[in-house]
């Protein structure tokens, strides 16, 4: 017969083995450095200004685009107010979007800061030579919030986009008459005596308008729309990069990087250098 211990040591132990191997293997991967850890990153401002700017500027490119192409498309003076006017009203919602997020630049946490954004200082320098040093070792610092290479598209893109803001609310003015600078434009261009009419002065048409003002405010418009257009296909080239550099780092350090935008975690095995910097 076998005796009872020998069962226990054949048998029992395996038996004890699989039943506890759940809670070893936690304990395990608590103890393990390669532990995948979730750490906050994007608060809700963020990720709201993100998904609101995202939907504003496909809008406004797609209306653009129609617009720079009306004459081959073959659109009536109507129709391209009516499309100018769509543009401006979604370009409103843009500017006050984009305003908000320049002011939570100052207030908001920590990786929504400028100072945690902007790439200046020695400090930035320092973190940009030591990403570049851990690429060429195909070891790169994990970052919470935007590596240094991503912080010189991301201020190259809030750049881009402050230029069209402004930009798009002067000619929101001299193309449309409409706010802010709309009223100013159309008491600049009303003919001399007739200020009091200018709620009469409409788009494309020369009804009470002087034509010498006419002229000199063409003149002015002129290098705000030379720029919006040129910026216009530059931010294009831009949100092209970064949409492509977005999935080449999600690939390669599989952290999370697009899901954060939606819930604000990011994923990694060891803690962020921009998280060790701070203690």
């Amino acid at each position: 017969m076998i005796k009872t211990s020998e069962w226990i040591k054949n048998n029992g132990s395996s038996h004890i083995e699989k039943k506890n191997g759940t809670e070893l293997e936690k304990v395990r991967a608590m103890n393990s450095p390669e532990t995948i850890k979730a750490y906050r990153v994007w608060d809700l401002t963020v990720r709201l200004f993100h998904w609101i700017n995202v939907l504003c500027v496909m809008s406004l490119i797609a209306v653009g685009i129609v617009i720079l192409n009306s004459k081959s498309l073959g659109l009536t003076n109507d129709g391209k107010i009516i499309l100018k006017t769509i543009h401006v009203y979604v370009g409103y919602v843009f500017a006050v979007n984009l305003g908000w997020r320049f002011i939570w630049g100052f207030i908001g946490k920590k990786h929504a800061l400028w100072k945690s954004i902007l790439p200046l200082g020695k400090k930035y320098r320092a973190s940009l030579a030591a990403y570049i040093k851990g690429e060429k070792n195909n070891n790169p610092p994990n970052h919470l919030g935007h590596n240094p290479i991503a912080k010189l598209m991301v201020t190259l893109l809030f750049l881009l986009l402050a230029v069209q803001a402004i930009t798009g609310l002067v000619l929101a003015g001299t193309d449309l008459y409409m706010p802010p600078f709309g009223h100013e434009i159309a008491t600049w261009v009303a003919n001399s005596g007739e200020e009091s009419k200018i709620l009469d002065i409409k788009p494309y048409s020369k009804v009470n308008v002087d034509p010498e003002s006419y002229k000199e405010m063409k003149a002015f418009r002129k290098p705000f729309i030379k720029t919006h257009v040129f910026v216009f296909y530059t931010l294009l080239a831009a949100i092209l990069f970064h949409i492509a550099g977005v999935i080449f780092t999600e690939v390669k350090e599989k952290s999370g990087l697009i899901s954060a935008m939606f819930t604000g975690n990011k994923f990694f095995s060891k803690k962020p250098v921009d998280m060790i910097d701070d203690e």
